[in-house]
């Protein structure tokens, strides 16, 4: 009897070339900026149903990280998200429905400033996932769409009113009964983009402006984060958060002094 062949070892740099391929969410934290990267290049980084289950938790872990003071989400290989698989519809598309909407919620609810870095495609699921990030900035030659039209689903509720507050009923209207894409200046004038910058210059931008964001007053954006969402009923917490936090007396004294403000006060540390 033959001896029995041992499985042949993959290279390493193959086993990385395959592991870039998988469907995944990847991250990293560098100068207290989280930076999520959706990849699934097979399909211009659709959303697989793992993907959707995997980003809630991923954020907790982020949002608890008090190393960790803004958020960038984008995509991976030129493209930031096409939508969901659309091979995940086909068992239970209520389910993938599901999915996708307590992804969107968790993405709202992330307690620091979020930005949506956008170049490519932002279709169906990737612009729900935009429209869910606080900001969006998109390099010149993307495309926006909501296009559960073109499948015969009904757009979630809340979906629909965070859509709304973006763009204002006529063109969400526009983007849900025609499923039709727009470019990124047309975005810019509606709302779904906050900044549209030259092919080559996203990268850059968003790196300048994600540091403004970490050297900011954590306290201000949150309550004005939770503020800005709607929710008014905290105004007595936050008024306490100010002070007890010394974030205010620190704003002062650097203006005065001249110099940078060095803000103490966390949202992993109010409680």
């Amino acid at each position: 009897m033959p001896p029995a062949r041992r499985p042949r070892a993959v290279p390493q740099g193959r086993a990385d070339s395959i592991r870039r391929m998988e469907p995944q969410l990847s991250h990293d934290v560098t100068d207290a900026v989280a930076t999520v990267v959706v990849r699934n290049p097979a399909k211009r980084n659709a959303m697989t149903a793992a993907m959707w289950r995997a980003l809630p938790p991923l954020l907790e872990r982020l949002a608890a990280d008090p190393g960790v003071r803004a958020l960038v989400l984008t995509g991976a290989d030129g493209t930031f998200c096409a939508g969901a698989d659309i091979s995940t519809l086909r068992g239970s598309p209520q389910e993938a429905q599901r999915l996708a909407v307590r992804a969107e919620e968790a993405l709202a609810a992330f307690p620091k400033p979020t930005l949506a870095a956008v170049r490519g495609h932002c279709v169906g699921g990737g612009a729900q996932l935009a429209a869910a990030c606080d900001l969006r900035f998109a390099e010149a030659g993307a495309l926006f769409g909501v296009t559960p039209a073109k499948l015969g689903i009904v757009y979630p509720a809340s979906s629909t009113r965070r859509l709304v507050s973006l763009v204002g009923p006529a063109t969400a209207k526009y983007l849900l009964f025609s499923g039709e894409l727009i470019d990124a200046e047309r975005a810019l004038r509606t709302g779904l983009a906050d900044e549209v910058l030259p092919e080559g210059e996203l990268d850059e931008r968003v790196a300048q402006f994600a540091r403004i964001l970490v050297s900011r007053s954590q306290l201000t954006q949150a309550a004005a984060k939770e503020f800005a969402d709607g929710r008014t009923d905290r105004d007595a917490h936050w008024a306490k958060q100010a002070g007890v936090a010394g974030d205010t007396e620190e704003g002062v004294a650097a203006f005065l002094e001249r110099r940078a403000p060095r803000f103490t006060w966390s949202v992993t540390g109010a409680g």
